[in-house]
């Protein structure tokens, strides 16, 4: 399950990090979407994933992060996801509003050299 998930994460990341070094700005904003996926999949790892572990407390075991996943973790991803798909939306209405000022999309503004 680990390699799974570290072989998930990389690929995420790469991926990202390969999209935001593309030109134009779709491309960008693709690449910022996989990276964000990518932390968001590492901090939720963090958490511990286990699998048939007790959500609540149970009488009779010790209250510790032994036998519990910590919800810190994946409370931070569900605000992390909220927040970003608010920013790609206002990513893509300026990619619209750059297009229209500009009539393309490359991140500099100016088109390819022809």
């Amino acid at each position: 399950m680990e390699l799974v998930m570290a072989l998930a994460i990389g690929a995420l990341t790469a991926c990202g990090v390969w999209l935001m070094l593309r030109p134009r700005t779709y491309q960008v904003i693709m690449g910022l979407c996989l990276l964000s996926y990518g932390v968001n999949l590492f901090i939720f790892s963090m958490g511990r994933l286990s699998v048939d572990s007790e959500p609540v407390l149970t009488p009779g075991l010790e209250a510790t992060l032994m036998q519990y996943d910590d919800p810190m973790p994946q409370a931070l991803v569900l605000t992390a996801i909220v927040i970003g798909f608010a920013m790609t939306a206002l990513f893509l209405v300026v990619l619209l509003a750059q297009r229209g000022f500009f009539g393309n999309d490359h991140v500099d503004g100016q088109g390819d050299a022809e």
